[in-house]
């Protein structure tokens, strides 16, 4: 009874690095998170626009040993680096050929990994169950030649960051460039928060 125990235990975890091993050397999965990789600003963009803020954007692989591509996320006004306003992780997924999925999770002790992007092997100290899935806001992108696009459900991401009762993004992913909009509704479907003329280009510093 012991030995089927461990036979099972032994499956169990073999498939698990079968399944790790298939998504991370996936190559559409690998370019998507290759494009995703790296250091982002609107430096640009709010340089000629005066609606739009200097926002930079770090998103790095960790946890290389999990299963699944994991990637850390700070979001901040670039003058204002040391206080970002967002920390998430994503977890990247290929659901079929042309489509991919990026789950949000939050992050409960956020505060310990400010600037992490610096020494992603810091994150390996942040165990599964500190972060938490973001219910109904993944991104499901399709390939569609070098781009990926897609955005969040209708209405399916909570928020309630300045009134807001929900929340959509929608993203462009570019080999040099990231377009994202988000944008926050109230109950009524009025706009509360976000650009309003469209998202934010991020163009990849490094």
């Amino acid at each position: 009874m012991k030995n089927s125990f461990y036979l099972l235990s032994l499956l169990a975890l073999l498939s698990a690095c079968a399944a790790s091993k298939k998504s991370q050397g996936d190559k559409d999965l690998l370019q998507l998170r290759g494009y995703m990789a790296g250091s982002f600003n609107s430096a640009a963009q709010a340089a000629r626009d005066t609606n739009y803020f200097d926002i930079t954007l770090h998103m790095y692989p960790i946890w290389p040993q999990r299963e699944g591509i994991w990637l850390y996320v700070e979001q901040a006004v670039t003058a204002n680096q040391a206080k970002p306003y967002r920390q998430r992780v994503y977890k990247l997924e290929k659901r079929d050929a042309q489509t991919f999925v990026s789950y949000v999770y939050t992050i409960k002790a956020e505060k310990e990994y400010v600037n992490a992007w610096k020494t992603p092997e810091k994150l390996e100290a942040l165990p599964l169950d500190g972060i938490e899935l973001k219910a109904g806001c993944e991104v499901v992108l399709k390939k569609d030649g070098q781009l990926y696009s897609g955005a969040t459900g209708d209405k399916t991401c909570p928020s309630e960051l300045r009134g807001a009762k929900y929340a959509n993004s929608i993203v462009t992913i570019h080999p040099d460039k990231i377009v994202s909009w988000d944008q926050g509704f109230n109950a009524e479907g009025k706009q509360v928060w976000g650009a309003t003329l469209g998202g934010y280009e991020f163009l990849k510093l490094k």
